[in-house]
């Protein structure tokens, strides 16, 4: 957890951490709120991120944005217009907000819907529906990354 940090450091520290990591080696570097309700993270490999990671508990979500409070260190101060994590923010929240009729369903039926519209818009979304029934959506780093 390098919320701490100061952004400019933040990349140093990961070269840090990631030169140890064997070539199929993964850091995980995040941050949740205190009961773990609402996460996020980054998937580090050697040669640097490799994936973004949101992970909420869908129960009482009312917009997926909310995991701006808990980004990395490394977007937190990026979640501005202009910027690829602002960006993917603002898609997911339309996204949760056009399925909203889906919520008749249950949650986790809405979230699943708001990553396929997500994919289906072009969006490198990783893993599959047991993934996402859980709560989470991992993208490529490049999605996210600071322009």
């Amino acid at each position: 957890m390098l919320r701490q940090y100061d952004e400019h450091e933040v990349a140093a520290a990961w070269a840090t951490m990631c030169a140890r990591l064997q070539p199929e080696g993964l850091l995980v570097e995040g941050t949740c709120d205190e009961l773990g309700r609402i996460a996020s993270w980054v998937g580090l490999g050697p040669d640097g991120p490799r994936t973004f990671t949101i992970s909420l508990r869908l129960a009482e979500l009312e917009a997926p944005s909310i995991v701006a409070e808990r980004l990395p260190k490394a977007l937190i101060h990026r979640n501005v217009a202009g910027e690829r994590i602002h960006r993917l923010l603002g898609d997911l929240d339309r996204a949760w907000a056009t399925h909203s009729p889906l919520a008749v369903y249950g949650p986790v039926q809405r979230w699943i819907a708001s990553v396929e519209t997500l994919r289906a818009a072009g969006l490198a979304v990783h893993d599959s529906r047991a993934r996402w029934r859980l709560g989470e959506l991992t993208v490529d780093w490049a999605a996210v990354a600071p322009g």
